[in-house]
């Protein structure tokens, strides 16, 4: 089977207080787009342990099938995710911001243009599970 798993971008991680910007492809979605573009999604809201919530998201990922963690700092978190059929890689990002007291988040396909959904629907389910875990701790 062929793998289109694309080279992990230099861009990676956090720059500045931020995460890379989504390029003008509609496969990519970024808490740090602007409100008003179809790539804007909403940062995650973390308790007052980011801690605590990276290790809690380090396990939802890892229950993920074809999800795996490249990068785990104090405030960052680097995951990526391989389709089954094809191989695809989308990069995962989250990042603790304590001057804003919110985790950003970025999902982007690292090959293609069009991604149908498929990182905004990811992130959702993320932020789910992790909103799941938090009331029934």
């Amino acid at each position: 089977m062929k793998s289109f798993s694309g080279k992990r971008p230099q861009y990676i991680n956090v720059t500045d207080y931020y995460l890379a910007p989504c390029t003008g492809k509609p496969n990519c979605v970024s808490s740090l787009a602007p409100r008003d573009s179809h790539q804007f999604i909403e940062s995650f809201i973390f308790s007052n342990d980011p801690q605590h919530e990276l290790k809690t998201l380090q396990s939802i990922l890892a229950s993920m099938p074809g999800v795996g963690v490249i990068t785990q700092q104090n405030n960052y978190l680097h995951a990526e995710c391989r389709s089954r059929l094809f191989g695809f890689v989308d990069d995962l990002e989250f990042y603790w911001d304590a001057r804003e007291g919110l985790c950003h988040v970025r999902s982007a396909a690292r090959l293609g243009y069009y991604d149908f959904g498929v990182n905004r629907r990811r992130l959702e389910k993320i932020r789910a599970e992790l909103i799941r875990r938090n009331t029934t701790a």
